[in-house]
């Protein structure tokens, strides 16, 4: 099978994780610190926090800023339930506004959705693509909310004159490092931020709450050994050996866009005549295509299509069902309606492989294949 994505693991890769793994150090130790570092340079921030998993991140940005369980947030349906879960991790309500064409958080339906118990904004880069971030920032402004931008599908993406992640427009900034990410650390994820006090908070809440440095603790240490647990953190740790990864594919991220958008642009070149079929993002600059997102008539189309596609060895996946349809929502009171173009877009899209390993002989064959699917039809 031809998959929908997959990592991209060479043999320095390789090298550098089993570098680390012969060291004195496996977790917490300074590769994580020498990846936090870069990260932030990378995306112009001042401060960057690694952690387990891209969930961790968004659940820790959410806990840093206050969420509990006295607040909404307002983010996008069409998302991976992660980016709506970790308010529900804090006990507070997620609030989901509509989409625009092409399937972005629509910036006039994060106003209408405001209460005085909205505290977070968290804006998803589907797809690769920016939201629009200025206009966001205008409504977090005006009615004091803070912006954690979700931008697990979008590292190295430009925004303007800046990096997504360089919290120019938001107090913080997510990413995650799973397999089919743009770049990879097996699991893992990162939040970065301008902000010393959210840093220095998030430092304490990835390691159990605990507190070593004397300047800051609360009783007095009854020896050099003494720590204390100051709040309720989390076990949200990377390892070393997963950051010397991260490093190394971090040196080679500005190579894997560019041959995501080779990619994405063959496609584009390959359907734009092609009445079947309407090409999500027209413009590859745009985005750095973790996915590549066709629309299709509706959800038999599709449907016929993804079975073709299957049966002739490529796995294609649909990206996503509105988070507030999943039973567990259904279960909390959410109700089918409640954001209608997400619903029609959701029925419409299909995403198809996209990674940069894939080869172009593959890429022909998957062009191929959609285009007699539809001749056959």
């Amino acid at each position: 099978m031809i998959p929908y994505g997959h990592q991209s693991i060479n043999d320095d890769d390789c090298e550098k994780v089993v570098e680390v793994l012969k060291s004195d150090w496996l977790t917490t130790g300074p590769k994580v610190r020498e990846f936090e570092e870069k990260f932030a340079k990378f995306v112009g921030a001042k401060y960057a926090v690694a952690v387990s998993n891209g969930t961790a991140a968004l659940h820790l940005a959410c806990i840093s800023a206050g969420l509990n369980e006295n607040h909404e947030i307002i983010t996008s349906p069409m998302t991976f339930v992660a980016s709506a879960n970790c308010a529900l991790y804090a006990r507070a309500k997620p609030v989901f506004a509509d989409i625009n064409n092409k399937g972005l958080i629509d910036a006039e339906r994060i106003k209408e959705k405001i209460t005085n118990k909205t505290k977070i904004i968290i804006p998803v880069h589907y797809s690769g693509m920016s939201c629009d971030l200025k206009k966001i920032q205008e409504i977090a402004k005006k009615n004091r909310l803070i912006v954690i931008e979700d931008a697990c599908h979008a590292i190295g993406l430009d925004y303007g004159k800046t990096k997504i992640g360089s919290c120019q427009f938001s107090d913080m900034t997510v990413f995650s490092f799973h397999p089919v990410k743009n770049i990879t650390t097996g699991e893992g994820g990162i939040v970065t931020t301008n902000s010393e006090q959210l840093y220095n908070k998030m430092l304490t809440l990835r390691n159990h709450g605990l507190v070593k440095d004397r300047n800051n603790l609360v009783n007095n240490p009854d020896g050099p050994w003494y720590y204390e647990m100051q709040e309720l953190g989390y076990n949200y740790r990377i390892t070393d050996f997963q950051c010397a990864l991260g490093l190394n594919q971090l040196s080679r991220v500005k190579k894997f866009i560019e041959k995501r958008r080779k990619i994405a642009n063959r496609y584009n070149e390959a359907f734009k005549k092609n009445p079947h079929i309407e090409i999500l993002n027209k413009d590859i600059s745009e985005s750095v295509y973790h996915l590549y997102i066709i629309k299709l008539k509706d959800a038999s189309t599709r449907l016929a299509l993804y079975n073709f596609l299957k049966e002739n060895g490529i796995n294609c996946q649909v990206h996503y069902l509105p988070v507030y349809l999943h039973p567990y929502y259904q279960q909390l009171g959410y109700k089918k309606g409640l954001c209608p173009k997400a619903e029609k877009f959701y029925e419409r899209i299909l995403s198809i492989p996209i990674y940069v390993d894939l080869r172009e002989e593959e890429q022909k064959y998957i062009i191929n294949k959609i285009n007699e699917h539809f001749t056959r039809e």
